[in-house]
C-alpha cells in the first residue's frame, strides 16, 4: 500500500509540476481581441498582435477572424474578453450578442467561446429570458461579460452588466459560475457590485503584490472608470453582497474625454500592468502603465484609422508558438506579393502540380507596351517564384500579335486519359484593333503554342464601342461547360466550344450592368465570374485603371449567362488613401480545393506613382486578400 501512495504521490507532482511548466511557458507577444464598430458588419471579433502591449498590428487585415453570425443570435457581437485557463492551454472567450443597430437596449444574453489553438472556437449562446423567464424576462440589456477563474469555489466565473425594462433600474454587474464544459452558467445571476449608478464594463484582475482583487469599471455617473478592491471575489456566507468591495477614490482613465471598456493585463516581465480603454467618441484608443494599479501613466494613444479601428478590447499574453500559429493563419501578407511593375492577375491552382500560379500584364512600359506574360508559382501563397516567360506576342511565338500583351485568363482542364491540358487567353494589338487569342500548353509553366489566330475580334451584336480586352474564362460545376466573358467599355459572354478554342455559335449575350457612377458600379471593365453555393458571382472593375478611384464592384445571377442583379452593396474592394493603397482593382478569384475558403488578387497603384504625371496606369503591383462572405451570401468588402 506505501508503494501505491508513494506512487500516487509521484504522479500528482508530476502533473502538477507539467501543469506548471504550461504556465509558465515564456510569453512573447500580446493578442489583442475587439470589435470595430457599430455597423452589423463591425461588430464581429478582430485580432491584432503586438510584442510591447502598445503597438498593434491587425491580423487578417483587420477583417473578422470569427463571423458573428455563426455563433450569435442577434448575428453580432461586441465587447470580447478573452482568458487564458488554469492549465495553460484553453482559452476562454465572451462577448455580448448584441445588434446595436437594434437600439442600446435590445441585447437579451451573451456568447460563450472555448478554444485550445485560439483559431478554432466552440460556441453556445445564453438567453436570459429563455433561461431565466421568472426573474429576468424583462432584461434589456447583457452587456460587457468577462471571465475571471474564482480559485475558492474551483470554477470559471462570468460577470457582467444587467438591466430590466423598469425604469427605475440601472445597470448593475452580476455574476454567476460556468459548467465544466464551457456551455452554461449555473443558477441564478448573483448581484456583485455597483457605483449608486449605471455601472458597466467591469474588468477584474488579482494583483500578487496587494494580494488583492481590482474591479475596474465604467460608471455613467462622472463618466469614467473607476476601481475598486477586495480580498475575496464573492461574499463570505452570511454577509450581504457586494459589501465587501471598496471603492477608490478618483478617476482610472488618464483623460477628460468619454471613455469605455477598460482592459486590464499584467505585463510580459511581471513589473507593470497594461491599462487601455476605449476613447470611443474621439478615434482613439488610450493605452497606460501602472506599477502597481494605483498610478497610471498615459503610453500613448493609437489612433483607430484604415484596417485597425478596435473598439472595447481586452488583451492576453500568448507564447511564441502561440503567435506563430496566429501568423500562419491570419498574418498579413507582405505587399505586393510579386516583384515589381505587374497588373491584371490572373491565379490558378493546379491540381497537376499542388501549387499556386499567377499569370499577368508585365507593367512599367509607356502606353502599356509591354509584350510578355510572365507565370510566378508558389506553395504557399505567400513565397512567389518567378518561372519565367511563358509567352512572347511580339516574337515569332504569336504571329497574329505586335505587341501589348493585356489581362490574361488561364483554364485547367482534365482529359478523358487523366492527363491535363492549359489554355492561356490573352488579348494582344492585331494591328488595326485589340484582339483575343488562346495558346495550349501541357504544364501550368508551358511551353505554351498559340493557337493560330485570334478567338474573338469583333465587337459584339449591338455594341458600338469598346475594345476586346481582360478576358475571363470560367467552367461551370453544375454542367461542365466552359464559358468565356471579354470587354472594356461592355461585358460580353459566350459558351466556349468543347475545344476551348471557339465560341458556341448563337450563345454570344451581353452582359453590361446597367446604371451606376463611377463612385459606384458603372462598369469599365476586367469581368470576372466564380460559382460559390448555388451563386454565380460576377465582378468587375470601375473608372480607369489609371485613377486612385479604380474599384471592384459585383453582382449576381442564377445563370452563368446571366442577366446580372448589382449587389445592393456593390462596392467590395477599392482604395484607402489613408493607408497609401489606391486604385484597388482588375481582380481574379482563388478558392482554396475542398474548402470555402477564398481570396482575391488584384492589383493596386504603386504608391510612389500615384501623381498623373508619373503614368500611375502603368505602375501597378499585384496584392492579395482574403475574400469572405456574410451568412446569406453577401461578399463582405475587403479590409486592409
Amino acid at each position: 500500500m506505501k508503494h501505491h501512495r508513494l506512487l500516487s504521490v509521484l504522479l500528482t507532482a508530476t502533473l502538477t509540476l507539467s501543469a506548471q511548466a504550461q504556465n509558465t511557458e515564456p510569453k512573447v507577444a500580446y493578442l489583442f481581441t475587439y470589435f470595430t464598430g457599430n455597423a452589423p458588419e463591425q461588430e464581429q471579433i478582430c485580432y491584432a498582435l503586438s510584442d510591447d502591449g502598445y503597438n498593434y498590428t491587425p491580423l487578417n487585415y483587420g477583417a473578422p477572424v470569427i463571423k458573428s453570425d455563426t455563433i450569435a443570435l442577434t448575428g453580432c457581437v461586441r465587447d470580447p474578453h478573452i482568458l487564458r485557463g488554469e492549465d495553460g492551454n484553453t482559452f476562454y472567450m465572451v462577448v455580448t450578442d448584441m445588434k446595436s443597430s437594434l437600439g442600446w437596449s435590445s441585447n437579451r444574453g451573451m456568447v460563450l467561446m472555448k478554444s485550445t489553438d485560439l483559431i478554432h472556437w466552440t460556441h453556445s449562446t445564453v438567453h436570459f429570458p429563455t433561461k431565466y423567464p421568472k426573474t429576468w424576462r424583462n432584461v434589456i440589456r447583457v452587456w460587457a461579460p468577462e471571465t475571471i477563474y474564482d480559485n475558492q469555489a474551483k470554477r470559471y466565473m462570468v460577470f457582467y452588466s444587467l438591466r430590466t425594462d423598469d425604469p427605475n433600474s440601472f445597470d448593475r454587474i452580476y455574476y454567476s459560475y460556468v459548467n465544466d464544459d464551457f456551455t452554461d452558467l449555473i443558477g441564478e445571476p448573483q448581484y456583485l457590485f455597483d457605483n449608486g449608478a449605471a455601472t458597466i464594463d467591469g474588468d477584474i484582475v488579482f494583483n500578487p503584490a496587494d494580494q488583492l482583487y481590482h474591479l475596474f469599471y465604467k460608471s455613467e455617473s462622472g463618466r469614467g472608470i473607476y476601481q475598486a478592491t477586495a480580498k475575496q471575489l464573492t461574499a463570505e456566507r452570511g454577509q450581504r453582497n457586494g459589501s465587501r468591495w471598496i471603492k477608490i477614490d478618483g478617476h482610472v482613465d488618464q483623460t477628460k474625454e468619454a471613455v469605455e471598456g477598460v482592459g486590464v493585463c499584467q505585463s510580459i516581465d511581471g513589473k507593470s500592468w497594461i491599462v487601455m480603454y476605449d476613447c470611443y467618441g474621439n478615434g482613439h484608443y488610450q493605452f497606460c502603465k501602472s506599477p502597481d494599479l494605483k498610478t497610471f501613466e498615459v503610453v500613448q494613444n493609437t489612433k483607430t484609422e484604415g484596417m485597425f479601428t478596435p473598439r472595447h478590447g481586452t488583451i492576453i499574453p500568448i507564447t511564441q508558438a502561440e503567435k506563430d500559429r496566429l501568423l500562419k493563419e491570419y498574418g498579413n501578407y507582405k505587399q505586393p506579393i510579386l516583384p515589381g511593375f505587374h497588373a491584371d492577375p490572373e491565379v490558378l491552382y493546379s491540381h497537376l502540380t499542388k501549387k499556386y500560379y499567377i499569370y499577368s500584364t508585365t507593367d512599367g512600359y509607356p502606353g502599356w507596351g509591354g509584350y510578355k506574360f510572365n507565370v510566378f508559382s508558389s506553395s504557399d501563397l505567400i513565397n512567389w517564384k518567378d518561372e519565367g516567360t511563358m509567352l512572347d506576342v511580339k516574337s515569332d511565338q504569336v504571329a497574329w500579335a505586335r505587341g501589348n500583351a493585356w489581362a490574361p485568363a488561364i483554364e485547367e482542364v482534365k482529359q478523358k486519359d487523366g492527363s491535363y491540358k492549359y489554355y492561356f487567353y490573352f488579348s494582344a494589338d492585331a494591328g488595326r484593333r485589340k484582339e483575343i487569342g488562346v495558346a495550349i500548353a501541357d504544364n501550368p509553366v508551358g511551353p505554351f503554342v498559340d493557337f493560330g489566330k485570334p478567338i474573338i475580334s469583333d465587337l459584339p451584336e449591338g455594341v458600338r464601342g469598346g475594345q476586346q480586352i481582360d478576358v475571363d474564362v470560367f467552367t461551370d460545376p453544375k454542367s461542365g461547360k466552359h464559358y468565356i466573358y471579354w470587354g472594356n467599355g461592355y461585358m460580353a459572354g459566350a459558351e466556349l466550344n468543347a475545344d476551348m478554342t471557339s465560341l458556341k455559335p448563337g450563345t454570344t449575350v451581353v452582359l453590361t450592368p446597367k446604371g451606376g457612377t463611377l463612385q459606384t458600379y458603372a462598369y469599365r471593365e476586367a469581368p470576372y465570374v466564380f460559382y460559390r453555393k448555388g451563386t454565380y458571382y460576377f465582378l468587375w472593375s470601375v473608372d480607369d485603371t489609371g485613377s486612385p478611384n479604380y474599384h471592384v464592384c459585383y453582382g449576381t445571377s442564377k445563370s452563368p449567362l446571366g442577366p446580372i442583379e448589382v449587389a445592393k452593396e456593390p462596392i467590395i474592394l477599392q482604395q484607402v488613401p489613408e493607408n497609401k493603397i489606391y486604385g484597388t482593382a482588375h481582380n481574379s478569384i482563388l478558392q482554396i480545393p475542398g474548402k470555402d475558403e477564398w481570396y482575391i488578387v488584384y492589383h493596386r497603384i504603386n504608391k510612389n506613382y500615384i501623381e498623373r504625371s508619373m503614368s500611375p496606369g502603368t505602375h501597378r503591383e499585384v496584392c492579395i486578400d482574403k475574400l469572405t462572405f456574410a451568412k446569406d451570401g453577401t461578399i463582405i468588402p475587403v479590409h486592409r
